[in-house]
């Protein structure tokens, strides 16, 4: 099955995408599923998780949320709760690890995007090897080689901040299991394939300037 394991909604600060639209564009790019990890909230995956229901959808959505550390950013897959940011990195973690969450460092060696800049010595299920916000492939051929180094399973993700960018980055997990525990339990087993290419600069412009115009409306 093909999932993108990194997507924004607009219950992110910095994101504008409506949780329909993410379904849809998920449709449309051939995904089984995508991760919704908005930024230090749990909120736009349950409220997916809910949509897609309502809307008989076929697309799978495994809550998520993308945790600010101390340290950087915390992708956390599979709970239903918040943790709350400003943690340290192990904090966060032990956090996770009470929820039953599956870990996974996001874009490590992009530190404009609060990469950790490190993995050796963490308790993660997964790195993020493929982040196809990525302005060129020196963060992700990092992560690949350290991925292969520490023998952790590496996946892909879009980070997607428009729905046009979802899929961009995927991941390609190989189980027939619809049921989002089975789903998590192959990531943290290695039965996965990280694919995809960098997103064009047109949409990282679109972006940013989507970004600029939500903060804008956000301080009126």
């Amino acid at each position: 099955m093909k999932f993108d394991l990194h997507v924004h909604s607009c219950y992110s600060s910095d994101c504008d995408s409506k949780i329909d639209d993410i379904l849809k564009h998920s449709e449309m790019n051939g995904l089984d599923g995508v991760a919704i990890c908005d930024h230090n909230t749990i909120d736009g995956s349950i409220k997916a998780i809910e949509r897609a229901e309502e809307l008989g959808s076929e697309v799978i959505v495994i809550p998520s949320i993308e945790v600010s550390s101390l340290g950087g950013h915390i992708l956390i897959l599979g709970i239903y709760e918040n943790i709350k940011p400003k943690l340290t990195v192990d904090e966060t973690i032990s956090k996770a690890r009470e929820l039953g969450g599956t870990i996974i460092i996001p874009h490590p060696f992009k530190r404009s995007s609060h990469g950790l800049g490190y993995i050796h010595g963490i308790d993660i299920d997964a790195i993020e090897v493929i982040n196809s916000r990525c302005l060129n492939n020196f963060a992700n051929k990092k992560a690949q080689t350290e991925s292969g180094k520490l023998n952790i399973p590496g996946v892909g993700g879009s980070d997607a901040h428009i729905p046009e960018m979802i899929g961009r980055a995927y991941t390609e997990i190989n189980t027939k299991d619809k049921d989002v525990d089975s789903i998590l339990n192959s990531i943290k087993d290695g039965k996965v394939q990280a694919g995809g290419s960098l997103t064009p600069s047109s949409y990282v412009l679109r972006q940013i300037y989507a970004n600029m115009k939500k903060a804008i409306v956000n301080e009126k």
